[in-house]
């Protein structure tokens, strides 16, 4: 069950799941989720390794290259060329609480909450595609998405622009712990540097 964007923001107030939301959003927003706004933009430069040994391998992720940041260039035009593939990572920050909050709705019982990231559709009518991965309790920091030009066209977009959407979902149950990953805080990367598994 997914929670209302006046609902989100009423626990924001309380639980700071969202930093640094635009003005639109907190007193604005539009359907069950709040839009949130590409910040900074990357480009991959090396290669990468995900190790098998769960107890503690080896592992790097690539070196990147930061073509783009909101704080540094303002609202630059970014062009994602077709078959290109590039890091975007949020301006806002995202807060999901290690331990359950009462959320309200039918249950009135107290739950993990956790984001779920959506493209906005202007992303696919563009021919991009928008990857990213689950949000663990725990999390705290921007989030960081992949964006692949799947399309025939250049797909252009401007720093600061809303790209995603954020709702909420309640955790049935139960977890053993909370996220306490390298990317804790934002970190997009390791710049190659070998590093063990958490």
């Amino acid at each position: 069950m997914k929670i209302s964007a006046l609902r989100i923001l009423e626990l924001n107030k309380k639980h700071n799941l969202l930093e640094n939301l635009a003005e639109r959003e907190l007193n604005n927003p539009e359907g069950s989720g709040i839009d949130l706004r590409v910040g900074e933009v990357y480009r991959i430069a090396g290669d990468s390794l995900l190790s098998a040994d769960e107890t503690g391998g080896k592992r790097h992720s690539p070196e990147t290259e930061l073509i783009g940041d909101v704080k540094k260039n303002g609202h630059k035009r970014i062009t994602i060329h077709p078959g290109e593939y590039l890091l975007v990572k949020t301006m806002e920050s995202i807060n999901a609480p290690d331990h359950k909050i009462k959320y309200g709705g039918f249950f009135s019982r107290k739950r993990y909450l956790i984001p779920k990231i959506s493209p906005r559709s202007s992303l696919q009518k563009g021919g991009v595609g928008l990857l990213r991965t689950r949000t663990d309790p725990g999390w705290y920091g921007p989030l960081t998405f992949g964006l692949n030009n799947k399309g025939n066209q250049d797909f252009h977009f401007e720093l600061g622009a809303r790209m995603f959407s954020v709702e909420y979902e309640p955790v049935i149950g139960e977890i053993k712990r909370a996220y306490s990953g390298q990317h804790q805080g934002g970190r997009v990367t390791s710049q190659g540097k070998t590093e063990k598994q958490n």
